[in-house]
């Protein structure tokens, strides 16, 4: 799996998991759903946004190796 494909499956696992949450959250609204969302939600979604940009940056290195290896 390339950069890109395994980019693509983690943001659309991302997606997927704020849509579910969004929806978890219309039925689940009081103190315990909010700390869930502090404790957990928000640092992992801002770690798979570091990810996401990560992978972008190697992609556009490894893009420049296979070119500079040509």
């Amino acid at each position: 799996m390339g950069v890109y494909e395994g980019r693509g499956q983690l943001n659309k696992a991302l997606k997927e998991l704020l849509h579910r949450w969004i929806e978890t959250k219309s039925s689940w609204d009081d103190i315990r759903a909010r700390q869930f969302e502090e404790t957990y939600l928000t640092p992992l979604e801002t770690d798979l946004r570091s990810a996401l940009a990560a992978m972008d940056h190697m992609a556009i290195i490894l893009s420049q190796i296979d070119r500079d290896c040509e």
